[in-house]
């Protein structure tokens, strides 16, 4: 049994989904409950409620759940709910739809039990006032251009969150409230299957956080899982495409890509493109921060 998370709120979420595998309970219920600790921990500025807004002021929330090829699902662009991961699992379970977004993911929330909240805190309003502030002043960069190369590297991460059960069984999860005061209706990499996420039960699973834009450039998460079909160890397949990364885009120093691979077997490891990426890992033994190796 085995749970692995990006950054350091990943040892929290960690800790709040332990008891599920612990209890011999599946990983896609220990994932789900990891990722809304997260949504709800209200120090966290980049998911859920208290999440950083867009540039017109407005929190939106992206996720995406899996258990394998024919059982995923995802949200994105919601408003108003804190936990979309729990929206998409619904997705996944209830519909024959892998994605929904915008009002008809708030829709189908409502219809589905799910109470609405509202998700911008004073905190991130404030925040938002003077980033708005100071980018409406003569030779910045008006609100709603491209961000993507302006913010610190907190204000675009996600929590990933990956699991083997008892019994074997690969699980994940990823959710985020996105890039920091990012254009309206910009959605990244995270609820879209293939790039911020892939399981695969028999070959193994990946998440990705940092830049959607560097992940979705080479389907991150699918291209790591099909790497270890292929034989790669997990450093050899996260290495092989942070590399792939390296040699198709234009990075620049604020550029961050960071990802966790977990083979059926239990055997495990992250990259990162810069140093600063932080893994959480617990099992029976262990619960602890880890700073993988990084390519640049």
């Amino acid at each position: 049994m085995l749970i692995l998370s990006t950054w350091t709120f990943g040892q929290r979420a960690n800790r709040a989904a332990w008891p599920t595998l612990a209890g011999k309970g599946a990983s896609l219920d220990a994932v789900e409950i990891a990722c809304r600790d997260a949504e709800s921990d209200l120090s966290n500025h980049t998911v859920g409620k208290g999440g950083r807004p867009d540039a017109s002021g407005g929190v939106t929330l992206d996720a995406s759940i899996m258990r394998s090829p024919a059982r995923r699902g995802a949200v994105a662009c919601v408003r108003g709910f804190e936990h979309p991961i729990s929206i998409a699992r619904a997705v996944m379970e209830r519909t024959p739809h892998v994605l929904l977004t915008g009002e008809g993911a708030e829709r189908f929330a409502t219809e589905h039990g799910f109470k609405p909240t509202e998700l911008l805190t004073e905190e991130s309003r404030l925040e938002w006032e003077r980033w708005r502030l100071a980018h409406s002043k003569p030779g910045r960069s008006s609100p709603g251009s491209n961000l993507r190369r302006n913010v610190e590297e907190e204000s675009h991460d996600t929590i990933g969150v990956l699991a083997l059960d008892a019994q074997g069984v690969l699980a994940g999860g990823c959710t985020t409230s996105g890039l920091a005061f990012k254009q309206p209706g910009r959605v990244g990499d995270s609820p879209i299957i293939g790039h911020a996420l892939y399981v695969e039960p028999t070959i193994g699973a990946a998440v990705a956080t940092g830049h959607g834009e560097l992940v979705m450039s080479v389907c991150g998460a699918f291209l790591v899982v099909e790497c270890l079909r292929r034989g790669a160890s997990p450093i050899d397949a996260a290495m092989g495409v942070l590399k792939r990364i390296q040699q198709t885009q234009s990075l620049t120093e604020q550029d961050q890509v960071g990802l966790i691979v977990l083979g059926a077997d239990g055997s495990w490891d992250a990259a990162s493109l810069r140093e600063g990426f932080k893994v959480a890992v617990k099992d029976e033994s262990r619960d602890e921060l880890i700073a993988p190796r990084h390519l640049l």
